[in-house]
């Protein structure tokens, strides 16, 4: 057992292709710059966390509690809390985005990939690295390919996951429901290796669903706004980075490429100028 400060800044959509006590992953980053996965993490951590009775922000925010190494995952960085009730967490600073998000450049711009062979091959034994953050040299795509718009196999996992942390087991597909895309970036590394990655962060997923419910239900519009945002605002206003996370299963396997796109990271590009 070690107790452990923690930014968090990274939490998946519920996929069904995880398994049962993987399907939602919360993921950080400690004061030394080093990557920690949680699960299984309560839903709560999702849409927030209570401070002093004020629902707080989840993302970037530090927290402290007791975790043990999990016995199950061979990747290093993989956890889970010690205790379920979370009657040991400490909820922290919330880390904002004043100067360009620099509280945040600080901590989890400390240990960038540029390179995807290079990261592959750290993600193979003895290493294993499952976690990172990484630097594109540039996004080439973003694309939307339609899924299935029902997830019923992985309902009773939902559920148990609700059970689990005493949360009410609200019907999971009206909770969290399948969004019935996935999206992926095409990008190039510093070698001008290209790839295709799925992006599984829990804000696309969410701004897909307040994007449809702003284009009145049309799925056309909503799938444009979500590009706009994603594609077109990211490439042209941000300097994007993004944060890849393994699946176990993949990883066990020694895909060719475990990595999937977990979490993005966009301050603003900074001109020259405002650099002095």
């Amino acid at each position: 057992m070690t107790r452990k400060k923690i930014l968090l800044t990274v939490t998946t959509y519920p996929l069904p292709s995880r398994a049962y006590d993987e399907l939602v992953c919360t993921a950080g980053i400690l004061e030394d710059g080093s990557w920690i996965r949680l699960y299984p993490v309560p839903f709560s951590f999702l849409t927030g966390l209570k401070r002093s009775g004020v629902v707080q922000q989840t993302k970037y925010t530090w927290i402290e509690l007791d975790v043990e190494k999990r016995t199950d995952d061979f990747r290093p960085e993989s956890h889970s809390p010690r205790d379920y009730e979370f009657k040991d967490l400490v909820l922290g600073e919330r880390l904002d985005t004043t100067h360009n998000w620099d509280a945040r450049k600080k901590i989890c711009l400390q240990n960038v990939y540029t390179n995807l062979t290079q990261l592959i091959e750290d993600s193979k034994a003895p290493t294993n690295v499952s976690l990172a953050t990484f630097k594109p040299a540039a996004i080439t795509g973003f694309e939307a390919e339609e899924d299935t718009a029902d997830w019923k196999p992985v309902w009773q996992a939902l559920r148990q996951q609700l059970l689990l942390f005493g949360e009410t087991p609200e019907e999971p597909k009206k909770a969290f429901p399948k969004v019935p895309y996935k999206f992926y970036y095409r990008f190039k590394d510093d070698a001008g290796r290209e790839s295709r990655m799925m992006i599984e962060d829990w804000e696309i997923g969410s701004l897909y669903w307040n994007c449809l419910r702003d284009a009145g239900n049309d799925t056309q519009k909503a799938l444009e706004k979500v590009r706009l945002k994603f594609d077109v605002d990211f490439r042209l206003n941000k300097d994007l980075y993004l944060f890849l996370g393994t699946t176990k299963e993949w990883h066990l396997r020694r895909s060719p490429n475990p990595f999937v796109i977990i979490g993005v990271f966009y301050p603003k590009i900074e001109s020259q100028l405002s650099l002095f």
